[in-house]
């Protein structure tokens, strides 16, 4: 029997130990050189190229590490630079384009297709013309060929999802023709360093657009495929739907397929597998932390050899969104770390059903998979039940009273009313503060005494600054949904399971493994102590249940609209003891409710219905005089209008900095009724806004929403910002609202006395 062989399409990029984001930060701040930067980037992907070799990959996907965005680079590579940064050069070029420098604004940040990830969004000038420069990528390919030899495959991002995903000034068609000579150069450059074959990266082809690039495509294969290498389609993050039939007819060696997410399988049954086309069967899930199933994976595996004899197997995507190793994990309890699959395991869960379908000995590897995921449903069995299993009942899902009716009993504010989004400056303090409790080195009351401490600063600062609704800081979240599921029964915690969000932001998701339960309160103590400082109104801070759920691990046993449910019945009760603690404004952020909407069109009234249950659970039992916010940040809001208005959220505040007020325009299009606090600060850069700026930001606000609508506030919280940018950032906005009020002649109402808002 010929033996299968195994496949990688990308790996973890931050170091086991998250050396990279030391790095970048300690680049950025002065104490190192880029010598010394571009050495720890070398060496992470050094590292990620042996761990794959060690664990027995035959075709290992290189050159996928970066130093901030793997689309960035690329953007880079292809001289897409806007005319703005042209005056910059090498790593301050981009860097400026990923952060903003010197008052120029970076590029839009997005999420990256339906992950958690953020991308650096491309802008193509209708003038573009590609200025190459592959040095960087052709030196990690050379690097990763001595490491592994024959066994290295270049990855490259592909030109029509680089160009799908990119701010186009002109046609796709007429960018795709520019650029692809540059794509034809690069491909004969690596012809030249002789290696076996080149993964060309186009997730975009499974999305519900894909049609209308078709001729893009085809044009774009053609030209590649006249280089002699042997080229490797990589799809994933669902299938290839409507455009399976001319996709698997695209002159390429290898076609690599999703098939954990979408039905692959069944395009393959039913319309055929091409002869001569190879498979490579992306079986392992590269976005979930858990084990496969082997009575599914292996059944299906064998099936599709029955397409095709030339198959492949690997992981479903790139392994950058999981942790690196589960074997770390020593708190976790046995059973669940057992049945738990980090990138390493991952990469042994590929190898071991490669074997099994060569005919090699691999029944004891299958063996203990199977009896960790049992060992795991004995342990979730014994778990306790929730305490709210009452039915949910249609009027459980609604506010009492529309909104006209409500808003009048909720608190009145000046005209464009000032706040923030919820969490302010984490300093090395702040974070050494929290380290020393965890480590229990001090007490719980001299942790709280310090985080108190903390509050009463900022609500000063606040308050001093002449913000209208103020907020506590949240000195006691490292994370705004690790916070939560630490306070709730059913999540487990890892201590090295670090994922990249955007750059230097990385993030530990928590894991979801069993029902969710709300022993106690979770943010009740914090909030009466911020609101004994001042007789302003302090926001109630609250993580949103599609939120948590879109960015943890979570379970796959049951469907993830219960754990929504679950999770929004938990907040529900937050609310509740909010209000009687005297709360009348209660944020429940929901900025990853756009981000879980399915890449196929057909699929998204199916998700957007139960998100917006699962909101609408949590938020609909608040009283009609408590005002209710949400924030939604970083996506793309036109598709999804429909569900935000029915999300019934008193105000929303959105980020609008970097996305050129699209999403300002679709709320105006659509007549929102509600308030909204359309972001007028970008808390990703360091660039600190002027007054004039942002009293211009808000004239053209008034171009599309009322007066009355009009919020003021940054695009996002402002934990990554030092208080030496937050204060007069902050300064600048009240001191252009305040120019605005007088200008428009807007009534001032007083403030409230501190009973008016149940303090």
């Amino acid at each position: 029997m010929t033996p299968t062989l195994s496949q990688t399409v990308g790996y973890p990029r931050i170091g086991r130990d998250r050396q990279m984001k030391q790095a970048l930060e300690g680049f950025w701040r002065g104490k190192s050189d880029q010598a010394a930067l571009l050495k720890v980037l070398a060496a992470v992907e050094e590292q990620g190229e042996l761990a794959q070799s060690q664990a027995g990959i035959d075709l290992i996907g290189v050159g996928d590490a970066t130093l901030y965005d793997h689309v960035l680079d690329w953007s880079h590579r292809l001289g897409i630079i806007p005319a703005r940064f042209r005056h910059l050069h090498g790593l301050d070029l981009r860097f400026a384009m990923a952060r903003g420098a010197d008052g120029i604004q970076p590029l839009e940040l997005t999420k990256w297709f339906d992950t958690n990830y953020h991308y650096l969004v491309p802008e193509v000038a209708e003038d573009w013309e590609p200025q190459t420069d592959f040095a960087d990528f052709l030196e990690s390919v050379r690097r990763a060929q001595r490491q592994v030899a024959q066994r290295a495959v270049p990855i490259v991002l592909g030109p029509v999802t680089l160009l799908a995903l990119s701010r186009l000034e002109l046609p796709l068609a007429e960018a795709l023709e520019r650029v692809l000579p540059a794509y034809q150069a690069l491909l004969r450059q690596l012809a030249g360093l002789g290696v076996p074959e080149v993964q060309l990266h186009e997730p975009a082809l499974v999305l519900g657009r894909a049609a209308e690039w078709e001729r893009s495509y085809q044009f774009a294969l053609e030209a590649m495929s006249a280089s002699g290498l042997r080229l490797n389609l990589v799809t994933y993050f669902d299938d290839l739907g409507a455009a399976y039939s001319w996709a698997v007819q695209l002159p390429v060696a290898t076609l690599s397929l999703d098939f954990t997410r979408g039905d692959n399988l069944g395009l393959i049954r039913s319309r055929g597998w091409p002869e001569g086309l190879a498979l490579a069967a992306g079986l392992v899930d590269g976005r979930t932390v858990w084990r496969m199933r082997p009575d599914e994976a292996l059944p299906l595996l064998q099936e599709l050899a029955q397409s095709t004899p030339a198959l492949r197997v690997g992981p479903s995507c790139s392994l950058m969104f999981v942790p690196y190793s589960a074997a770390r994990e020593a708190q976790l309890p046995p059973a669940l770390q057992a049945a738990l699959a980090f990138a390493d395991e991952k990469l042994a869960e590929v190898v071991l059903l490669a074997r099994a379908l060569s005919g090699e000995p691999a029944d004891s590897g299958l063996q203990s998979v199977r009896q960790a995921w049992s060992a795991l449903g004995d342990l979730i069995h014994q778990g306790a039940t929730r305490t709210d299993n009452g039915p949910l009942t249609p009027e459980r899902f609604a506010r009492s009273s529309p909104y006209p009716v409500r808003r009048r009993a909720q608190i009145q504010l000046p005209a464009f009313p000032t706040t923030t989004i919820g969490s302010f400056p984490q300093t090395a303090a702040v974070r050494s503060l929290r380290a020393r409790f965890k480590r229990g080195e001090i007490d719980l009351e001299t942790y709280q005494a310090g985080i108190d401490s903390w509050i009463g600063y900022t609500i000063g600062a606040q308050e001093g600054l002449g913000l209208d609704v103020l907020v506590h800081g949240e000195f006691e979240r490292s994370d705004m949904v690790e916070y939560f599921a630490e306070k709730l029964d059913g999540f487990a915690f890892t201590e090295h399971g670090w994922v990249q969000s955007y750059g230097n932001r990385y993030v530990r998701p928590p894991i979801i493994w069993a029902d969710i339960d709300r022993p106690q309160p979770m943010t009740v103590r914090e909030f009466q102590k911020a609101q004994t400082f001042t007789v302003r109104p302090v926001k109630g801070m609250l993580t949103g249940p599609v939120t948590i759920l879109n960015w943890s691990f979570v379970r796959v046993d049951i469907p993830r609209r219960e754990v929504a449910f679950q999770l929004a019945l938990a907040l529900r009760q937050e609310i509740a003891d909010l209000e009687q603690a005297g709360a009348r404004v209660i944020q429940v952020d929901e900025p990853a409710l756009r981000e879980g909407l399915p890449l196929k069109p057909e699929r998204w009234q199916a998700y957007l219905d139960w998100a917006v249950d699962a909101f609408r659970l949590a938020t609909a039992g608040a009283h009609d005089a408590t005002q209710v916010h949400t924030h939604m940040c970083y996506a793309d809001f036109g598709d999804v209008l429909a569900a935000i208005e029915r999300m019934d959220a008193d105000v929303i505040s959105i980020e609008n900095t970097r996305s050129g007020d699209a999403n300002l325009e679709h709320l105006a299009a659509a007549a929102y009724p509600r308030e909204v606090g359309p972001g007028v600060y970008d808390v990703h850069s360091p660039n600190i806004p002027q007054a004039a700026q942002i009293k211009s930001r808000l004239q053209v606000f008034l171009k599309h929403l009322r007066p009355e609508q009009i919020w003021v506030n940054p695009d996002c919280g402002l934990k990554t910002r030092p208080w030496e940018d937050v204060l007069p950032s902050l300064t600048h906005i009240v001191d252009a609202v305040r120019d605005l009020r007088q200008e428009l002649n807007a009534q001032e109402q007083p403030v409230p006395t501190g009973r008016a808002f149940g303090g």
